[in-house]
């Protein structure tokens, strides 16, 4: 199985419950996360750091 570390910085939401969603939605973007957390928050920028594990989508990362 192929994994790839991911960084990501997502905006502040509303909810606890909203910023979940727009997490696994911009790791979404890039494979199938397996596991994240939140590293960093800056609360003047209003956004939070991401990291997690994701596996590539179907045929991404895949050679021939």
């Amino acid at each position: 199985m192929t994994t790839h570390f991911i960084t990501a910085e997502i905006d502040l939401q509303e909810t606890p419950l909203k910023l979940q969603q727009a997490i696994e939605a911009e790791l979404q973007k890039r494979g199938e996360p397996l596991r994240w957390a939140i590293t960093a928050v800056d609360s003047q920028g209003q956004t939070v750091q991401v990291e997690g594990i994701v596996t590539p989508s179907h045929g991404e990362g895949v050679k021939s």
